[in-house]
């Protein structure tokens, strides 16, 4: 099945809700990478539909356990997001940027058991 748009493989609506489950997994002080939940989502989406996907998530996904390859918080970029405040929550949750401001993905970076 090829991707939708090139970014989406089958149904926009499915393949979104595949990420908000898995982002609804990502437990309190951890992170996972938009490529990472493609990868996980067998490449059905690309990370850029990752997060379009999160830019229109719904209420109840912790949508700022999401980060960028690097761990940059791409949210600063989007004109409906108060800059930092990706940062902020996270840092509530307990995680500690590095001085370049960015999540250290060794230490904080989440993987999830596979499926049995």
């Amino acid at each position: 099945m090829a991707r939708l748009h090139g970014e989406i493989e089958g149904r926009k609506d499915r393949a979104f809700a595949g990420v908000y489950a898995v982002v609804k997994r990502i437990p309190k002080g951890r992170v996972m990478t938009y490529g990472q939940i493609a990868t996980l989502l067998e490449s059905r989406l690309s990370p850029r539909a990752v997060g379009w996907a999160m830019h229109g998530c719904p209420r109840g996904v912790p949508w700022q356990r999401v980060v960028n390859a690097s761990g940059g918080m791409s949210t600063d970029r989007l004109p409906d997001i108060p800059p930092g405040l990706q940062r902020a929550l996270l840092e509530g949750e307990g995680i500690e940027f590095r001085v370049s401001g960015k999540v250290d993905l060794e230490r904080y970076r989440w993987i999830p058991s596979p499926k049995r």
